[in-house]
């Protein structure tokens, strides 16, 4: 399926940062609710869309060189 291993490594980061912010949301819901089981539909509802759009941020910013010296290693990768 994923044959770039950058590609590999964003989904990896996409998943486990989205872990923790899943996390986060949920105990956030939970504080301002006062119930638990609202701040797991919140962080139910939000993981999804999250990753989707944590993902295609990612790889935008991997295809520009904003910020880096040089990305001629990156550009014989995708070739």
């Amino acid at each position: 399926m994923l044959k770039d291993p950058s590609k590999k490594r964003h989904l990896a980061k996409t998943i486990t940062w989205r872990i923790v912010g899943t996390i986060d949301t949920m105990v956030l819901g939970w504080i301002i609710s006062g119930n638990p089981m609202t701040g797991v539909k919140i962080g139910g509802l939000e993981v999804a869309t999250k990753m989707i759009l944590y993902y295609f941020h990612e790889r935008a910013w991997f295809k520009i060189n904003f910020g880096l010296p040089s990305r001629t290693d990156h550009k014989k990768e995708e070739k």
